[in-house]
């Protein structure tokens, strides 16, 4: 293992999917592709499914710095989502249902790091 030089920022969202809306997450996430990828210090995105035991997906996306991720947030994001907004009445029609039912934002710094060996 080796220490990175520069910490990345690991930012990781605990998201309580119902068996039912699984589905329609993984729908969701997948026509966003591309969404997160052009940002300024983006680095990597992964959507993991459970596989036994719970019904939390985590989305696991990792930053340059925290400065890029918020930027990233108050951003593309926000925009994304709708402004952010959760007030009745929103412009430009209904936005549909959240496939989850509750969401946790974990955040961590890269301290060591390893890739396999070529």
């Amino acid at each position: 293992m080796e220490r990175c030089r520069v910490p990345s920022v690991v930012k990781i969202n605990v998201l309580t999917v119902p068996a039912e809306q699984r589905e329609v997450l993984e729908q969701r996430f997948a026509s966003r592709a591309g969404a997160v990828e052009g940002s300024d210090g983006f680095e990597w995105f992964e959507l993991l499914r459970p596989l036994e035991g719970t019904d939390q997906y985590l989305v696991y996306t990792r930053w340059r710095s925290e400065e890029d991720f918020q930027n990233w947030m108050n951003g593309s994001m926000k925009a994304a989502h709708g402004g952010g907004g959760s007030g009745a009445g929103g412009e430009g029609g209904e936005r549909p249902k959240p496939a989850a039912t509750g969401s946790t934002l974990w955040s961590f710094e890269v301290v060591q790091q390893a890739s396999p060996k070529n």
